[in-house]
């Protein structure tokens, strides 16, 4: 009987290829994106999982309110924290800190040099707490002492050419002179899928030592609660809940942070909140970020993707096959008047059904290994191998494929055992109002997705290209970067930079260059609190702070509302300070004219010059902060060099030969700031990119549905269309009347869609500081668009019937 049903199933399928090739068609495309989405999503879900401990790790955000505004919120918190919350606080095991140290590192016996930046000062726990694998040392010793340092494998390697380093030691050289480290310890590379890169760490004793030979009295690395750039993390005991936890840290802020003095005079509170380590790449996207992190709304959005387009490939199916109902409503009643149960029917037409699917998930299968390499270029890294995905998204994707399957198939195979044959044999046949209702709302939720997914394609790439296209406030292009020098020190490097500088201008490719202590699209770390002393009750805030020297503004074209610029015919300068417009304003100052002349004051006092017109720093996903720029002439952390050269090639090899000249000891580095301000946008257009892609792919799958409901319908009016042609009905008049029925059924959709489609778009745009304003002709062009497919779906089969010659049409039934 099985092999029977087999033969059955294979003779259907292979008689009507048509139907067969569309099924498998949409069938395999729903399952080929839902795996691949599948992938990505589980591939961004698990960053952080890789470490043991990590369902009991936190990590501190501190946010600062000003007058009960919100002034910021920053990954990064006070190095005092840690310590102090351990002491009062028996549900946490322990803590570690990290804090960023980039080193000009080399080996001295090799001279192999790099600029490193991917390193962190660390506590010994985090060790533990990270989930460093050590390969050589110990994990007790290794961050212990002073001028310790550990390396990843393939650091190790790139300085010697072996992981066997440990005792051997690596020197670096900053403007303070040379200082060596002792390697204590080697460890695997860090896991990708982390919200850190960590490609070395020096003992966080090192830090502390550093800043205590530097002239301070106290340790502020361990007891300051002012100084904020320290990613804090807490390992919990088990059972304690992260409500419990979050319950005590207002009582903890208000003893140690919010009752120290300068916060009660300026009217400034802290909060501290905290993240579970797995949530920080997806949903900590504050300021001092170690990486750039993932957006866990895009992610939810796609996983969500992945569930529709499998539900309308099953739709599909389901419409696909009432449309061939009557077409086997016959064979349905001969089977039955030769004794066939339904029973037996249904299991025929189940087989059929799995059969399909079967075949669809093993093209799927094929389509998505080979398009594994395209996808992971697609996004950037390789958030797929193989199937490698966690088991947990294997089981919902078998779930899901086994339960549509099942589901899209007892509907039709129901629908075609449940035929009367007395009925059915003479030519009585007709179709249920319940079933006509349903293939119709199945249509309408189709193509209500397709214009949500059609509008937010539109907003997603205005969203992405008015971020690209807008004005910064600045002029970025033709603009060079060098990393700045390290090694020379402070008492030599002014006569060393300004050689420099002066044989790169004699060069006929480069306009300028400049000097700063930051660059448009490096976030600042350099902040400070200021106050104004003609504004004292507005009290203190936090600026952040830009290093410049004389060249920096006019070579970027910052506009000078008012005021002028930094000038070597001004020896006070070295007291003075240029002001943006969101400074002013916070500072108290009704205008750019208003602040010049005025003083500004944290612990040194400075006198405003000027006010620069507000730029973006920054990408437009973050609001402008408050800035103070003040004169830096040595300052070394990046050199912007303003090209004018066609020959790109031959003054990249000008500028290295004078770099090689002064700077023997530093590497020469550079990026392009156009593009490197640009990266910033990278993940949100590699979203429009996947977002335009799977909407145009459920579309199209949507499209076979409309297919089989517009076949059903007109197999069904066959002879009504011979009856009016032979009134003498036209062409054209047949073809409206066959397609109105599934145009109303667009319109409702997009009816319905279109307020949806807002609501979804407008609280994805929220997370912009800087975004655009969603336009009604948006949802015009998705409801056109919508139209336009349908009519293209259906007038081919409309056509079709209103060609067909009359008396064919009244022999069909």
């Amino acid at each position: 009987m099985i092999k029977n049903y087999f033969t059955i199933s294979f003779r259907n399928l292979v008689k009507r290829k048509g139907y067969t090739i569309l099924n498998i068609l949409g069938l395999s495309i729903g399952i080929s994106c839902c795996l691949l989405i599948f992938q990505y999503v589980s591939y961004e879900r698990s960053y952080d999982t890789f470490q043991k401990k990590s369902p009991q790790i936190v990590r501190i955000r501190l946010d600062q309110y000003k007058q009960g505004k919100l002034l910021w919120q920053s990954a990064t918190s006070y190095p005092a924290i840690g310590p102090n919350i351990k002491k009062d606080y028996p549900e946490v095991e322990q803590f570690c800190r990290l804090k960023d140290d980039e080193l000009l590192l080399s080996n001295a016996a090799t001279n192999v040099k790099f600029n490193e930046t991917k390193g962190y000062f660390a506590d010994t726990s985090a060790i533990d707490m990270l989930g460093i694998q050590l390969i050589k040392g110990s994990a007790v010793t290794a961050l212990k002492n002073p001028d310790q340092i550990m390396l990843s494998q393939s650091m190790a390697k790139k300085y010697f050419g072996t992981e066997d380093v440990v005792g051997k030691t690596l020197v670096s050289r900053d403007d303070s002179g040379m200082k060596t480290y002792a390697i204590t310890g080697v460890f695997k590379d860090y896991p990708k899928n982390s919200h850190l890169i960590i490609d070395y760490l020096v003992s966080y004793a090192t830090l502390v030592n550093d800043i205590l030979k530097g002239g301070e009295k106290s340790d502020p690395a361990n007891t300051a609660f002012g100084w904020y750039d320290f990613y804090t993390y807490l390992q919990l005991k088990p059972g304690t809940t992260l409500q419990q936890f979050r319950a005590k840290l207002p009582a903890f802020t208000d003893k140690y942070i919010n009752s120290k003095s300068w916060n009660k005079a300026n009217n400034v509170k802290n909060v501290l909140d905290i993240i579970p380590l797995n949530d920080i790449f997806l949903y900590s996207n504050y300021n001092q970020e170690a990486e750039v992190n993932g957006n866990g709304g895009a992610v939810n959005f796609m996983f969500l993707i992945g569930f529709i387009i499998m539900a309308i490939a099953w739709i599909n199916y389901i419409n696909l096959s009432t449309a061939r109902s009557v077409e086997r409503a016959k064979e349905v009643g001969v089977r039955k008047v030769l004794g066939a149960g339904k029973a037996s029917l249904v299991k025929q037409f189940m087989l059929e059904n799995i059969l399909l699917n079967i075949t669809a998930v093993i093209i799927a299968a094929i389509a998505v290994s080979s398009l594994i390499p395209w996808f992971n270029n697609l996004m950037g890294k390789d958030v797929a191998t193989g199937f490698s995905m966690s088991a947990k998204y294997w089981v919902i994707f078998s779930s899901i494929f086994i339960g549509g399957t099942l589901l899209s198939g007892l509907y039709p195979a129901f629908v075609l055992s449940g035929y009367q044959p007395a009925a059915v044999l003479k030519g009585a046949f007709k179709n249920t109002s319940g079933g006509l209702v349903l293939r119709k709302g199945l249509i309408i939720l189709q193509f209500g997705i397709s214009v949500i997914l059609i509008a937010g394609t539109i907003i997603v790439y205005q969203q992405v290209n008015f971020m690209r296209s807008q004005k910064l406030g600045v002029n970025i292009s033709q603009t060079l970067v060098l990393d700045g020098a390290q090694s020379v020190k402070d008492s030599l490097y002014q006569n060393v930079l300004q050689p420099f500088k002066t044989e790169l201008l004699k060069n006929p490719g480069i306009k300028g260059m400049t000097s700063s202590t930051s660059v448009m699209g490096k976030e600042i770390y350099w902040t400070n609190s200021w106050k104004s002393l003609d504004h004292k009750d507005v009290g203190a805030l936090t600026l952040y702070i830009m290093g410049i020297d004389h060249d920096f503004i006019p070579q970027f074209e910052m506009k000078l509302l008012a005021g002028r610029n930094f000038s070597t015919d001004f020896t006070t300068d070295k007291k003075a300070a240029i002001l943006n417009e969101q400074a002013i304003s916070l500072l108290g100052f009704k205008n750019p004219q208003d602040a010049v002349g005025k003083k500004v004051a944290s612990g040194d006092t400075l006198t405003v010059i000027g006010v620069v017109q507000s730029f973006h720093h920054m990408g437009l996903q973050k609001p402008i902060d408050p800035q103070l720029i003040r004169l830096v002439p040595n300052a070394r952390q990046s050199y912007s060099v303003k090209l004018q050269s066609a020959d790109l090639q031959k003054t990249l090899a000008a500028i290295k030969v004078s770099w090689d000249k002064y700077f023997p000891n530093d590497p020469f580095n550079y990026f392009f700031l156009d593009d490197n301000f640009n990266s910033q946008y990278q993940s949100d257009q590699r979203f429009g990119e996947m977002f335009t892609l799977f909407a145009f792919l459920a579309i199209l799958i949507a499209c076979f549905g409309l297919v089989g409901l517009s076949a059903y319908n007109i197999l069904q009016r066959t002879k009504e269309v011979g009856i009016r042609k032979v009134l003498g009905a036209s062409v054209k008049s047949v073809v409206f009347i066959l397609s109105k029925d599934f145009l109303l059924l667009v319109v409702i959709s997009f009816v319905i869609a279109a307020p949806a489609s807002w609501w979804i778009m407008h609280n994805w745009l929220q997370s912009f500081a800087f975004r655009i304003d969603i336009s009604l002709w948006v949802f015009g062009i998705a409801g056109i668009i919508a139209v336009a497919i349908a009519m293209g779906t259906i007038s081919y089969q409309a056509i079709k019937a209103a060609l067909m010659n009359p008396v064919e049409s009244l022999k069909t039934e």
